[in-house]
């Protein structure tokens, strides 16, 4: 698979939260900038690459040639905070890292109640055993 920065730009925006708008005026660029980034019909220069790795905590490698799946996101296990990447609908399922079934405990026939927010995203709840 090709990386493509313009990719690994949306994620990391949406992964951490921010408008457009936001990295626009973190960066000191437009919106439109930011959007043409996005959608590959632009590329940042390089001092704009080095603001938004600084900004996403990767490196300026990972930032221009890593799979999403590949950069580090900087889990922060301390606080109990992961990014376990990015997960794909298959077959109508959703598949959960093993990574995450790890750290929570998560075995073949937990219930997981699904929240969401149009805004903040969505989360899972594990609820444990139905019956």
């Amino acid at each position: 698979m090709s990386v493509k920065i313009c990719d690994n730009l949306r994620i990391l925006r949406a992964k951490e939260r921010y408008s457009m708008e936001d990295i626009a005026e973190i960066i000191g660029v437009s919106r439109q900038s930011v959007a043409k980034w996005e959608s590959g019909e632009s590329l940042p220069d390089i001092d704009k690459c080095v603001k938004l790795a600084k900004l996403y905590k990767v490196t300026l490698d990972d930032l221009v040639s890593a799979t999403i799946e590949e950069i580090e996101l900087q889990d922060d296990e301390e606080k109990g905070k992961y990014c376990f990447g990015v997960v794909k609908i298959q077959d109508g399922k959703i598949l959960v890292p093993d990574k995450a079934k790890e750290i929570f405990k998560l075995d073949e026939g937990d219930a997981m109640m699904v929240l969401g927010d149009r805004k903040k995203g969505m989360a899972l709840v594990k609820i444990g055993k139905l019956f």
